[in-house]
């Protein structure tokens, strides 16, 4: 539902460009066209957003999350929620798409999709 301003869209297309170049499962926290923090390598994308967000500590507060892949259930989305990402930049194409849009759209988070997959390992 909430749209990104246009200084946001600048912190998207920066975290979209450095999840790319992270080992899957990727997740970028940024702020502004910073690195705050980086998950990676993980099983499966919860626990890529949980190291990202904890390496991120308070400046996860309103950060911008890029993920290298879709989320496959809400649960990343409500961890990175939990955290105060502010928005969410992801390529989609899961079945639960839906349900991963209903957990932004609960905590306010802007969630934009890429249709682009940088999923590598």
């Amino acid at each position: 539902k909430r749209q990104p301003t246009a200084e946001e869209k600048a912190s998207l297309l920066f975290a979209f460009r450095a999840v790319k170049h992270v080992k899957s499962n990727a997740i970028v926290l940024v702020q502004g066209t910073h690195t705050v923090g980086i998950g990676a390598g993980q099983m499966n994308r919860l626990e890529s957003v949980r190291i990202a967000t904890k390496n991120a500590g308070d400046k996860a507060k309103g950060s911008v999350l890029g993920s290298d892949a879709f989320f496959p259930f809400r649960d990343g989305v409500d961890a990175a929620a939990e955290a105060g990402v502010g928005l969410i930049i992801q390529p989609g194409g899961s079945k639960r798409d839906d349900e991963a849009i209903e957990a932004a759209d609960e905590a306010g988070i802007a969630m934009v999709f890429t249709g682009v997959r940088h999923f590598r390992h």
